[in-house]
């Protein structure tokens, strides 16, 4: 997470890479054609797009936000099955984390987590705002 957040601060999609799920596993993960292709054009594109869109919502003094932390609904998570969502293999799933941050002068702000997987014994963020 401290890696997400720094992107979000310093409006740097690349600091946060290696938090996104890899696209090795995406690749092994999903039944798809080209899913390496997918990844790039849909996933990164979407991931770097609300990196973009999560700085300028922290506001003109984002670079000094504080972050508070990430609340993860662990009843939301979930195993989900080979075949399921398209997949090849099955992964730990959880939808609807929650980034929050106090920005100087301003209320709380949340920002979502849309969905991360485990994978190998590790969490990576898939999609921020939402599934597009």
């Amino acid at each position: 997470m401290e890696r997400l957040v720094t992107a979000i601060l310093k409006d740097d999609p690349s600091l946060a890479r290696s938090a996104f799920f890899p696209v090795v596993a995406y690749e092994q993960v999903k039944a798809i054609a080209k899913p390496a292709r997918d990844w790039e054009a849909r996933l990164m594109r979407a991931f770097e797009r609300d990196i973009h869109d999560y700085h300028q919502r922290l506001g003109s003094n984002a670079q000094n936000a504080e972050f508070l932390g990430l609340s993860v609904p662990e009843a939301s998570a979930r195993w989900m099955k080979p075949g399921s969502e398209g997949n090849r293999v099955g992964y730990h799933r959880v939808l609807r984390s929650v980034l929050k941050f106090k920005v100087p002068a301003g209320p709380e702000l949340q920002l979502p987590v849309a969905s991360m997987i485990s994978w190998r014994g590790e969490w990576y963020v898939v999609h921020l705002a939402g599934f597009k």
